[in-house]
C-alpha cells in the first residue's frame, strides 16, 4: 500500500506515503504544513524538538516560510555556492592528507566526514570552528528522538550560543550569512535578533549534520561496491551522477537494521483524500522520501547502486517551495570528497564488516558513530 497507517517512533498514529508521485505532489500542497491548530494535542513524530512536533501557526506558516526563503536565497544561491568549491577542495585535500598520514584502520567519520561540513558551514555562517565540539554536542542532543528533555536542552544551548554570536556580529560584522542577516535587519523591523539566532541555529544544525551523514553513506556505498569505484576511476566525469545516486540510495547500514516507517512529517490543515484514503485535518502525514527514491515506477532497477544512473530525479532534497536551500552546497561537498577519494585513495575499503558499523539510530539525522576504513 502506498498510503498506510503507521505508528511513529513517539508512539502516535500517522499516515505513511511512499509513492514518488504522491510525495512530490504533497510536498508542494498548501493543505499540509509543519503547524497544527492544537499543538499540545497533536500527534508527535518523535520526541525531538526538531521535526518531532508541530511548529508555527497555520495562519502565518506559509508567509513566514516565504520570508525565510527570501532572506536566504542570495546567500545560498547555486552561483554563490559554486564560488566556495575551491575552498572546499582545499579543505578536503588537507583532511585527506591527514587521513593518509595515519596508519590504517582510521575512523573516516572523525578524520573527514565530520570536520569538512563543519569547516564549510562555520566559514559560511561566521561561526568559530574552535567551538565545533560544543555545537556538535548540542546538535546531537537536539536531534535525540527518544529523550524530549535532552532534545529541548540541546536546542536551547544551541540557540543561546547563536544569540550571543549575533550580538558579537553586530559589533564586528564580517563576510558571512549572520552579518548579511543583520544588515537586512537595519531596514526590516520584523527581523529580530531572536529570529536571526533561530534561523542561524537551524542552518548550523542542518548544514553539517545531514551532510556528515551523506558523506559517511557515500563512503560506505563505494567501499562495498568496488566495481563502482572502478567505473569512477575510469571515468571521473561520473562523479556528479555518483553523488546523485548516493543521495538517492537507501543507507545500507540502516537497511541492515531492518525496515522503518519514517518520513518527512507534515500535518493536514484540511480533510484531504490521498489515493482514495481519507486523511482528516490535524492528522500527521509522513512523506517517505526514501520510499519515493526506490519507487520502481520512476527508477529502473531501484535496488541497484549505479554511479552511472542518468535520469535520477530523487526526492532527497524535497521539492517545490520546500526544496532544501542548502542542496547546492551539499552537492559540492559530496562531489569534492568522493572525487578526491577516487583520485587519491583508490584502495579505500571498510576495515570492519558492514554489519559491525553502528548507526546513530536515536538521532533524526542518522549517520554513524564511527567509520573505520583502510586502503
Amino acid at each position: 500500500m502506498i498510503v498506510r497507517k503507521v505508528t511513529t517512533p513517539a508512539g502516535d498514529p500517522a499516515w505513511l506515503i511512499t509513492s514518488y508521485q504522491l510525495v512530490k505532489q504533497l510536498l508542494n500542497d498548501p493543505r499540509l504544513g509543519r503547524s497544527h491548530p492544537d499543538p499540545a494535542n497533536a500527534p508527535r513524530y518523535t520526541e525531538a524538538v526538531i521535526f518531532g512536533q508541530p511548529i508555527g501557526t497555520p495562519e502565518t506558516e506559509q508567509a513566514e516560510h516565504a520570508q525565510m526563503r527570501a532572506l536566504l536565497t542570495r546567500s545560498f544561491s547555486a552561483r554563490r555556492m559554486e564560488t566556495l568549491r575551491p575552498r572546499v577542495q582545499e579543505l578536503a585535500d588537507g583532511l585527506i592528507d591527514g587521513l593518509l598520514r595515519q596508519t590504517p584502520p582510521v575512523d573516516f567519520h572523525a578524520a573527514v566526514s565530520f570536520p569538512l561540513p563543519v569547516l564549510v558551514i562555520c566559514q559560511l555562517l561566521g561561526v568559530p570552528f574552535a567551538d565545533r565540539e560544543r555545537f556538535r554536542a548540542w546538535s546531537d542532543a537536539a536531534a535525540d528522538m527518544t529523550d524530549a528533555h535532552r532534545s529541548r536542552a540541546g536546542w536551547g544551548e544551541l540557540f543561546g550560543y547563536m544569540l550571543e554570536l549575533v550580538g558579537r556580529k553586530r559589533e564586528e560584522p564580517q563576510e558571512d550569512v549572520i552579518s548579511d542577516l543583520l544588515a537586512v535587519q537595519a531596514y526590516n523591523d520584523a527581523l529580530t535578533d531572536h529570529g536571526i539566532a533561530q534561523l542561524s541555529a537551524g542552518l548550523l544544525f542542518a548544514g553539517h549534520e545531514t551532510t556528515v551523514s551523506a558523506i559517511d553513506r557515500g563512503v560506505v556505498l563505494l567501499a562495498t561496491n568496488p566495481g563502482q569505484i572502478d567505473a569512477l576511476r575510469a571515468n571521473p566525469s561520473l562523479i556528479p551522477s555518483a553523488v546523485e545516486e548516493v543521495l538517492r540510495y537507501p543507507d545500507p547500514v540502516e537497511a541492515a537494521e531492518g525496515p522503518n516507517d519514517t518520513g518527512l512529517p507534515r500535518y493536514a490543515h484540511a480533510n484531504i483524500d490521498v489515493d482514495g484514503v481519507s486523511i482528516a485535518a490535524g492528522d500527521l502525514v509522513l512523506l517517505a522520501l526514501h520510499g519515493a527514491n526506490v519507487d520502481g515506477s520512476v527508477f529502473s532497477r531501484p535496488g541497484e547502486f549505479d554511479v552511472s544512473r542518468g535520469d535520477n530525479p530523487h526526492m532527497t532534497f524535497g521539492h517545490g517551495s520546500h526544496y532544501c536551500i542548502g542542496a547546492p552546497l551539499a552537492r559540492i561537498e559530496l562531489q569534492v570528497v568522493l572525487g578526491t577519494l577516487i583520485d587519491r585513495v583508490p584502495g579505500l575499503r571498510l576495515a570492519v564488516p558492514l554489519e559491525q558499523l553502528q548507526p546513530k539510530s536515536q538521532l533524526l539525522t542518522g549517520g554513524l558513530a564511527e567509520l573505520p576504513v583502510t586502503w
